[in-house]
């Protein structure tokens, strides 16, 4: 047996022994299949290659270690510094420029670890990226979604697996106008849901990406033909649905222009084969991951459609905040890695992202800087996840809201001044006066003064132009509410 195995057919003995009907058949189990028994669905007792050290009974993975350096107190110098579960659950932020070491040290290590979690039977993992991006063979995962690629065995459900067109409709809205700041989110998922409910009325399924876009664009043909069969179906609560569309298109506020404009990203002919909604559809649901330890990976084509990516990381996000939430089996930890979180973070992301630690969900997201997202975000972003990392690279700009967020501590001021001496006596001036001729200094005596001064655990300047490279300041929260401030750590690999 190797360490995943162990920790596998543990995790099944804790199961067995809460359920005493259980005990004779895991007995049973492990007996006749030994180190393969309880194993993974896709059969896999290791990933394929590890990266980085691992410890699969507590779930950590070794991303370095304390620095010995004077900003870090005494006893955490030297100390190995991990990554694990506990802290995953309040969410990781990374920032830092293209390449200062993200991806290879702590995104992919991060995501082996999850995998190696998964095939335990105790996480289920996502990874985003672009295409080629580093995050692991395809062999490491259970799907593999290459979005734009022909040869791709799956696809992405652009409705997230639901069957209510309000909650597609939310999701989706996000995905489309989350970053537009003039755009009401709400106001375009209305417009989205008076459409998606109508469709899914007469046809039992969503409209894919070609139909929706001639709904947003208010194709009299494509409108007159789901009026009549709403009719001709007594459907008249959907019927009032989309007679209220009708009436608010081409009104000042009305978003479905806007919408329309961004689901044409999608309706390109790289995309052909992708986001079907019919009987030949082959979607993935992130919903299986609530209830599966997969091991799931979604290339982006970032370098020829950089919109279309920005689109889809969006509602990756927003889908994953709605599915994690509404779980009710949440003994599985999910966890969403997105390497390149790009105008990807809303407002509604945000909220969602602060939600994740109570339902054993976490994320980790990786920036090139803060100014990717909304300035007026920052704030509620920092705040929302309880681990913050930063590189080297950092604007000053950058380095003061970090600095911002990790506080001020305590530190001890030792102030030597000195003053000038004035003797009274003759003999003594004469000799001042003569020490004074031999070194052509003035006698002076040393007042010490100590005092307590609040100052920044770490400053601008300081994580703008004194990180070394191959280091990070990394702060960690857990789950149960221990703090770690933030500490020097150079980073493995």
């Amino acid at each position: 047996m190797n360490d995943v195995d162990c920790v596998r057919v543990g995790h099944a003995w804790t199961g067995a022994r809460g359920r005493p009907d259980r005990l004779a058949s895991f007995t049973e189990t492990v007996l006749r299949k030994g180190a393969d028994a309880f194993l993974h669905p896709s059969g896999l007792r290791d990933v394929p290659r590890r990266t980085a050290t691992h410890d699969p009974l507590t779930g950590q993975v070794r991303i370095g270690e304390c620095a010995d350096d004077p900003r870090n107190p005494y006893p955490r110098r030297g100390s190995g510094m991990a990554l694990e579960p506990a802290s995953l659950g309040t969410s990781l932020l990374v920032v830092g420029p293209p390449g200062s070491g993200k991806t290879e040290r702590v995104v992919r290590p991060v995501v082996e670890a999850l995998a190696l979690r998964a095939l335990t039977g105790q996480a289920a993992v996502l990874a985003v990226g672009a295409a080629g991006g580093g995050l692991g063979p395809d062999d490491a995962y259970d799907v593999v979604i290459r979005i734009g690629d022909p040869a791709s065995l799956h696809d992405f459900d652009l409705y997230g697996g639901t069957t209510d067109p309000d909650e597609a409709a939310t999701a989706l809205a996000e995905g489309l106008a989350g970053d537009i700041p003039t755009l009401e989110t709400r106001r375009a998922a209305t417009a989205l849901g008076q459409l998606l409910g109508p469709f899914r009325t007469v046809h039992g399924r969503f409209p894919s990406v070609p139909e929706l876009r001639e709904l947003l664009e208010g194709s009299a043909a494509a409108l007159g033909a789901l009026r009549e069969a709403l009719a001709a179906g007594g459907h008249q609560a959907m019927l009032r649905e989309l007679e209220a569309r009708a009436r608010q298109a081409g009104g000042g506020a009305d978003p479905a222009a806007v919408l329309a404009d961004r689901i044409a990203t999608l309706d390109r002919p790289a995309f052909a084969g992708f986001f079907a909604t019919g009987e030949d559809a082959r979607p993935f649901s992130l919903r299986s991951l609530g209830r599966h330890p997969l091991r799931v990976r979604v290339d982006l084509p970032e370098r020829a459609h950089a919109e279309a990516s920005r689109i889809l990381a969006r509602l990756v996000l927003a889908q994953f905040n709605a599915v994690t939430a509404a779980r009710t089996d949440r003994a599985l930890f999910v966890c969403l890695v997105l390497d390149d979180a790009t105008h990807a973070v809303t407002a509604e992301t945000v909220r969602g992202i602060r939600r994740l630690r109570s339902v054993n969900a976490g994320a980790v997201l990786a920036l090139r800087t803060l100014d990717d997202v909304p300035e007026g975000l920052h704030t509620a972003l920092l705040g929302a996840f309880g681990c913050t990392m930063a590189f080297p690279g950092l604007t000053t700009w950058d380095g003061k809201r970090f600095a911002e967020a990790w506080g001020k501590e305590w530190v001890e001021v030792r102030e030597v001044a000195q003053h000038g001496v004035f003797a009274d006596q003759p003999l003594t001036r004469a000799l001042h006066s003569l020490r004074k001729m031999a070194t052509g200094k003035a006698v002076t005596t040393d007042a010490v003064t100590v005092r307590q001064v609040e100052r920044e655990r770490w400053s601008a300047s300081a994580l703008a132009y004194e990180l070394p490279h191959g280091h990070a300041v990394l702060s960690l929260t857990t789950v149960a509410g221990e703090h770690m401030p933030p500490l020097l750590v150079r980073l493995a690999g």
